[in-house]
């Protein structure tokens, strides 16, 4: 059975710093990469950042490049997204999904597989 699941989600002050995990199973880790998504209230859902399990290369959005970092425990299949200098508008329900490898590229295509976690609520305090 495929398996995601987040962590890491809560409330944090404008300026300030989240970390979320998506720890993955049931498929073979390091044939596709990961992407991390979200959608806030009444928005669309946005593809935010990506990670070749493989590889390691990644994809940022332009609105949350230079402030977070992706980062993959292949051990572990486990995923990170460090948050840092979070905004009132990165507040978002966040997901992590299952991606076809070649769709994490420079373009943010972010293909995903149909394997998604439940969730983490992400509350930035202004």
């Amino acid at each position: 059975e495929v398996r995601l699941v987040e962590s890491g989600g809560g409330l944090a002050q404008a300026g300030g710093s989240l970390t979320l995990s998506c720890a993955a199973s049931g498929f073979t880790f390091d044939e596709y990469a990961i992407g991390w998504f979200r959608q806030g209230p009444g928005k669309a859902r946005e593809g935010v950042s990506c990670i070749r399990n493989n590889t390691g290369s990644t994809y940022y959005a332009s609105s949350v490049k230079g402030r977070f970092t992706i980062s993959v425990d292949n051990a572990k299949n486990t995923v990170f997204l460090q948050m840092n200098s979070l905004k009132p508008e990165d507040a978002a329900t966040y997901y992590c999904a299952a991606i076809a490898i070649w769709t994490c590229n420079n373009y943010g295509d972010l293909t995903e597989i149909g394997a998604w976690g439940q969730g983490t609520q992400v509350t930035v305090s202004s």
